[in-house]
């Protein structure tokens, strides 16, 4: 049972209505935590540890799916074109017995020239890297929530497919934290905007409008091209000549879904989902080859994240 399909309601029966009404239930107490630490901070209370090089965060108010990956690594060549050294930190969430995960694999790839630590203690992290002189600005990956390294900017990820995480808080929806907490944003971008219509991206804009004094933007994902697991590349027209099957363990898989048949014109013969930062096991890729050939796919398609971790196989 797909977690998403439940708290989105579109599953049906008594079980998924008896599943939501038990993790309503759990909503205030998540809600009071959360209350408490962004109160504790608001007021001085907790403590917000200021380092020597500028901050600049990238993060959301849902749990994962808003194109925070792609955006970190934009940024951070931007930054170099602008002539200063980035660097990246981030906690390493869902990493496997230490070892790197699937966002730094493929950060580690998108821009290979800027440095990159992992560690739950990000403020530590921080004063490595100025100790070890790896730059002269930070780029925090998913840090909206991590309040006590200070920020001198605080950019917040909008996902236009699905923007306000089903309307609740966890764990009965997608909300690390209510919407008004986007008054502490400096800066706002809509993401997929490719994957809605004109006049449900207006209405999205009058929302953030009403939350945030900050500006936004808008962008869109566009797919460029495919990756094999070998590295060889082809053209996207690949995906409209054949039947397809894919696969991911992303935070927003029907946004992955829609990026497949929408933007890139293809016969999707079926599609499996995984956990968020899911760890592909030898089996799993048999059974994902078995069942490709079963439905007659002439290609089996997945997520460039989710490709880094296909090749630790």
């Amino acid at each position: 049972m797909d977690i998403r399909d439940v708290i989105s309601g579109k599953r049906p029966g008594a079980w998924p209505a008896l599943l939501r009404c038990g993790l309503t239930c759990l909503v205030p107490l998540y809600a009071t935590a959360v209350a408490a630490r962004n109160w504790a901070y608001d007021r001085g209370w907790r403590r917000v540890e200021r380092v020597e090089w500028p901050v600049i965060s990238v993060g959301n108010l849902t749990t994962g799916g808003t194109g925070k990956t792609p955006m970190v690594a934009w940024l951070a060549k931007h930054i170099q074109q602008l002539g200063q050294r980035p660097v990246l930190l981030s906690r390493g969430y869902k990493s496997l017995n230490g070892a790197e995960n699937d966002e730094k694999l493929l950060l580690d790839q998108l821009c290979s020239s800027v440095p990159h630590l992992q560690n739950r203690d990000r403020v530590s992290a921080a004063r490595t890297a100025i100790d070890q002189r790896l730059g002269d600005v930070f780029i925090l990956d998913d840090g909206y929530q991590h309040r006590r390294l200070h920020r001198d900017l605080d950019i917040v990820l909008i996902d236009a497919v699905e923007p306000w995480g089903h309307g609740h808080l966890l764990p009965r929806g997608l909300l690390r934290e209510p919407v008004k907490s986007l008054r502490r944003a400096g800066f706002v971008i809509i993401t997929r905007s490719e994957l809605v219509g004109a006049d449900e991206l207006t209405r999205l804009r009058e929302v953030v409008g009403s939350l945030t004094n900050a500006p936004f933007a808008i962008s869109r994902f566009v797919p460029f091209g495919l990756v094999a697991v070998d590295g060889d590349r082809a053209c996207l027209e690949t995906l409209q000549s054949l039947p397809v099957a894919a696969f991911c363990g992303i935070g927003n898989p029907s946004a992955f879904e829609q990026t497949l048949t929408k933007a890139c014109g293809s016969k999707l013969m079926g599609f499996r989902r995984y956990p968020d930062h899911h760890h592909y096991s030898s089996n799993d890729v048999e059974s994902l080859s078995r069942w490709s050939a079963e439905i007659g796919a002439g290609c089996l398609v997945t997520t460039r994240k989710d490709l880094v971790k296909l090749n630790l196989s």
